[in-house]
């Protein structure tokens, strides 16, 4: 694991590889180590860098009044300390609505976004009374931190169709995460509602989504697609929220044949 410093923030990443970069944007409740895979598949055609969000895994706590914004110009500092030019960006649940904001607040910065099970912030995508349940059940799990949480309690993450092997990384993953970064990710995407910065994004945007989504329904992936221009919109079978640990290789081939297509066109 390597560090960048941003204004008093230690700011940790995994990289891998070379060829153009592609920075890879985790969900809530978790750190950069759950692309483990796509650290391992994709760097043989990329610069993959899976960053670890402020309050999470290697990377220091944000202070309590962070929000999307400023978690949006953090990243955007991170991409220009590690002179990563014009990156592609895939950002999975939580870190879909942080790709949003960062291209909404930094023009020109990236390439292009892979929204995977997308949302314009909860309060974007959700009725007000799940985004008020998902935030109660956020700050009760902080509540409970470290000792008190069951990774697999939270619904709709742990599929059937999810390896034993990727089930229990990801598990130990989960079991690491901190009070603070967790009441100041939920705060800050229960807060978030970026609909009109939908209609701002030029880059070209594949948005992936797993048919069997309990977490972000298709319903919110349409949403988005329709909000996009140009945006296209690949559902796989059989997949839930956490598509790519259930089958890295369906997840990866759709991100590498985008990606391919938006370096020949000169994106």
């Amino acid at each position: 694991m390597e560090h960048v410093d941003l204004g008093g923030l230690r700011v940790a990443y995994h990289s891998r590889g070379a060829g153009r970069p592609l920075v890879l944007l985790h969900g809530g409740v978790c750190d950069g180590r759950v692309f483990a895979p796509q650290l391992d598949d994709l760097s043989d055609r990329f610069r993959v860098v899976a960053w670890d969000a402020p309050g999470c895994g290697g990377s220091s706590d944000p202070p309590g009044s962070f929000r999307l914004s400023d978690f949006a110009d953090v990243l955007a500092g991170f991409v220009a300390a590690l002179d990563l030019d014009r990156p592609h960006v895939l950002g999975h649940s939580w870190g879909s609505g942080l790709a949003i904001e960062l291209v909404d607040r930094h023009p020109g910065l990236v390439s292009s976004l892979v929204l995977a099970g997308g949302y314009a912030g909860w309060a974007g995508s959700l009725p007000a009374d799940e985004v008020a349940e998902r935030l109660r059940a956020a700050l009760d799990l902080a509540d409970r931190l470290p000792d008190g949480f069951d990774p697999t309690s939270i619904p709709g993450l742990f599929s059937d169709v999810m390896p034993p092997q990727r089930r229990a990384a990801l598990a130990t993953v989960m079991s690491d995460i901190r009070p603070t970064g967790t009441r100041v990710m939920a705060r800050a995407f229960a807060e978030a509602d970026l609909r009109d910065a939908l209609g701002r994004v030029t880059v070209p945007t594949l948005l992936l989504h797993g048919a069997d989504d309990a977490r972000s329904p298709f319903d919110v992936a349409d949403a988005l697609h329709r909000a996009i221009a140009g945006s296209e919109l690949v559902v796989m079978d059989g997949l839930g929220h956490e598509a790519f640990s259930e089958s890295a290789s369906t997840f990866d081939a759709h991100v590498r044949a985008f990606l391919d297509r938006v370096d020949a066109a000169g994106g």
